[in-house]
């Protein structure tokens, strides 16, 4: 590669032709003042910091602009240079308000960075207020032009580096702003909200909202869709490839941190929505219909063909449960070349993912299709072997064994009746009914919980015949613990919903079921040891008729006595929190077998967590990371943005109440190719804001 030589400071440093004179400095770890610079930015030269003095030139040079040139001799520092840039500074701090401690952007501020490197104690030039009000107004965003000091560094971002071309040079008066181009909102003005301005910002002028981004590191805060995933899940990669409708891609990224996309795409509770930074524009990205989408339309399996196995290494690992955080370990396990056993004591793999979660919410087929490719992986799975002892199969020749056998066994309610002909227990019931064994429920049935468990079995009782179905819960509506989309679907097919509700008695007539008394909850709390303690309405006694009462207040693991490792008074494994080992050597324990009841992504999470751990313990590196999709640089440009901010979410699609009912086919409809891509398009793309140059302060040269 082609360099040139030239002296800076009376010190010999290489560059590439092309570069300029700063950039040089800079990269040689010269530090020369400036402030209109950026390194992702074309330069302006405006500020008047980076001045030099080049041998053979009279006056001064700005160095951001200046190329440098082979041979050429350049002094940063000298009395008239020290003189210029005070100057220069002074004129800039002449506008600008005076009080840094007020500013969100104190101590980060590049400005005040520069204050402090020239010693600017006191102004010798007249200072002024400049008449902008703080605009709190446009989503993600608070603009304070009083700031501003017009570097131009946020309008050069919007139009060079993004290409939304929605930030200008205004005028009001004689003083100088940075506007849209009529003065409309953001969101009117076409902008796509991506960050540039405020990434770039070097004042406090353009800032991410404070309850955006207070107490979160940088990258949490930026891209919040990823760090909410407990398994970290590369979203805005996979939206991208979705946009380029490239699913084969899309799905490779997903793969690339689980191994269950097409079920995440059903029964994930989607916390990444939740906290979408596209919510507070209008609505948040529709990121686990687009999950499904590229999961069921990966016509080509990158994944498969980039997928590299290690060697084996004579290891051999025990799995017990064949739930998603017992699969994720044994598939992980098994990349890292460990032969690995998973015993699963039902018919048939797959824990709750099969036997808890009815069908018409993951469909069988799409569950099927994902363990089968753990099984080409190489993980044997062996049906209708129950462990009631880690000892012996310890003692079968797996040095290694990974407990993860959920959460089987139901909490039961201390109240009268609980005992009564007719009375269900959520986990049983689910398995039951997802096992073809006949669960009769009466018309009326009654279900106490207010979690996802709960609205399953509400709705299963639904399409198993029951006329009237009401949820009763503890939980005020605004905090019951089911997904929102679950509660409305559960009301759409006719279930009555009753929170703040708390059961007294379980009414019996001839031993059998009649109805339940309940009382008003005033408030409740958990205490120390997770009881939960109610404060009830003693004069607020109602009563719901009922054939079946379905109990679905809580799960915990159904531990046997003798397993072999340390339970804990809750009915958990003892486990180390960050090794997930446990009182055995050589037993690990992972998912709701540790950690209570969860989704599905948590336990995937639990089971790489799992892997990692048990991996590292065997001899390995414990990384089990993968790269699976192709290469793809984003494109930095994203283009004008006209009608961007309105663009509604695609809300997934349902078969109506009544077709919904009358069996347990998936409910759920297929968006078509136009949609997903659509869809992918409203993405903010936040994860380019990760890839803009942080710029370095004076005290890092």
């Amino acid at each position: 590669m082609e360099t040139i030589t030239l002296s800076i400071d009376g010190r010999n440093i290489q560059t590439r032709p092309g570069k300029s004179v700063l950039d040089a400095a800079l990269d040689a770890g010269i530090y020369i003042p400036h402030l209109c610079h950026h390194p992702d930015l074309p330069p302006v030269g405006a500020c008047g910091l980076c001045i030099v003095e080049i041998e053979g030139r009279e006056n001064p040079a700005a160095s951001c602009t200046t190329p440098a040139a082979d041979g050429m001799k350049i002094a940063t520092q000298s009395e008239r240079l020290a003189r210029m840039r005070m100057s220069a500074l002074e004129l800039i701090l002449a506008a600008h308000p005076q009080d840094c401690s007020t500013c969100n952007k104190y101590l980060n501020c590049e400005l005040q960075s520069l204050k402090q490197y020239l010693t600017v104690e006191s102004l010798r030039v007249r200072s002024r207020t400049r008449p902008f009000p703080i605009n709190k107004d446009n989503p993600l965003f608070v603009q304070d032009f009083s700031r501003c000091v017009l570097c131009g560094r946020c309008v050069r971002a919007c139009h060079e580096l993004r290409g939304a071309g929605v930030l200008f040079f205004k005028r009001r008066g004689r003083e100088w702003y940075i506007g849209t181009a009529t003065g409309a909102s953001l969101a009117e003005s076409g902008c796509r909200f991506c960050g540039a301005c405020a990434e770039v910002c070097p004042t406090g002028a353009i800032m991410d909202k404070e309850e955006l981004v207070r107490g979160k590191s940088r990258k949490n805060a930026l891209v919040p869709c990823k760090s909410a995933c407990p398994a970290e899940i590369d979203v805005p990669r996979y939206i991208r490839f979705i946009h380029r409708r490239d699913f084969s891609a899309a799905a490779a990224v997903i793969r690339e941190k689980v191994p269950f996309p097409a079920v995440l795409g059903y029964v994930c509770p989607r916390p990444c929505e939740a906290v979408c930074r596209r919510g507070q524009v209008n609505q948040p990205v529709s990121i686990r219909s687009l999950k499904r989408y590229a999961a069921e339309h990966d016509d080509r399996r990158l994944w498969e063909s980039n997928r590299k196995a290690e060697p084996p290494t004579g290891k051999r690992i025990a799995v017990v449960g064949s739930g998603p955080a017992g699969l994720t370990a044994a598939y992980y396990l098994r990349n890292r070349g460990h032969a690995v056993t998973v015993f699963e004591s039902r018919a048939r793999p797959g824990g709750m993912m099969r036997y808890g979660i009815p069908e018409y919410r993951l469909p069988r087929e799409v569950l099927d299709k994902e363990i089968l490719y753990i099984q080409r992986a190489g993980v044997e799975i062996r049906t209708h072997a129950p462990v009631d002892s880690v000892d012996r199969i310890l003692g079968d020749g797996y040095g290694t064994v990974v407990v993860s056998v959920g959460s089987q066994k139901c909490k039961k309610l201390d109240i009268p009746g609980i005992e009564c002909k007719g009375v269900y227990f959520c986990v049983e019931f689910l398995r039951n009914v997802n096992s073809g064994v006949p669960q009769p429920v009466g018309e009326r049935v009654v279900v106490l919980g207010g979690g996802n468990a709960a609205f399953d079995c509400a709705r299963v009782a639904r399409r198993l015949g029951a006329q009237r179905i009401d949820l009763a819960c503890v939980e005020s509506r605004t905090s019951m613990l089911a997904a929102e989309d679950e509660i409305k679907q559960g009301e759409a097919e006719g279930i009555q919903v009753h929170p703040s509700k708390s059961a007294a008695q379980i009414l019996a007539k001839d031993g059998k079921v009649a109805g339940v008394e309940f009382l008003d909850v005033a408030s409740f709390y958990f205490d120390g040891d997770n009881e939960l303690q109610l404060e009830i309405d003693e004069d607020s006694s109602t009563t719901i008729e009922a054939d079946t009462v379905i109990l679905a207040v809580g799960q915990r693991p159904d531990i046997p006595e003798d397993f072999g490792v340390d339970v804990l008074s809750s009915g958990l494994i003892d486990a180390d929190p960050y090794t997930l080992s446990t009182s055995r050597d050589g037993v690990f324990a992972i998912g709701n077998a540790v950690s209570g009841t969860g989704s599905v992504i948590e336990a995937i999470a639990s089971g790489r967590k799992g892997a990692m751990a048990v991996d590292a313990f065997l001899g390995g590196s414990g990384i089990i990371d993968e790269i699976l999709a192709p290469a793809a640089e984003p494109e930095k440009r994203l283009g004008p943005g006209k009608g961007f901010a309105s663009l509604p979410r695609l809300e997934e699609s349902y078969l109506p109440p009544d077709q919904r009912i009358a069996n347990f086919s998936n409910v759920t409809m297929e968006m078509d190719e136009d949609a997903a891509a659509a869809e992918a398009e409203r993405c903010l793309q936040c994860d380019l804001r990760l890839r803009i140059a942080t710029v370095k302060g004076w005290g890092n040269y």
